[in-house]
């Protein structure tokens, strides 16, 4: 792919280090940087928030017997 590339100052100089360090041209230099910084960068996932809800107290004093609990939401007939 063919593109134009605006670079700011500082990666300019960056990158003419880089080709002169490496002896690479600028293509190639600047694939390569591209190449690691992209697969080097996670990518950023959302954070998912589940809204809490207030329920209020408990209508139930205790919800360890299921059997008392069935009979106070649904009455004694709930056999």
């Amino acid at each position: 792919m063919r593109t134009t590339l605006t670079l700011d100052d500082d990666v300019a100089a960056l990158l003419k280090r880089a080709m002169q360090r490496n002896k690479k041209g600028l293509k190639e230099q600047v694939n390569e940087a591209l190449r690691a910084g992209l697969l080097a960068a996670p990518p950023k996932r959302r954070k998912h928030r589940t809204k809490s809800y207030d329920g209020g107290t408990c209508l139930i004093g205790s919800i360890t017997s299921i059997s008392e609990a069935l009979a106070i939401a649904e009455g004694e007939d709930f056999r």
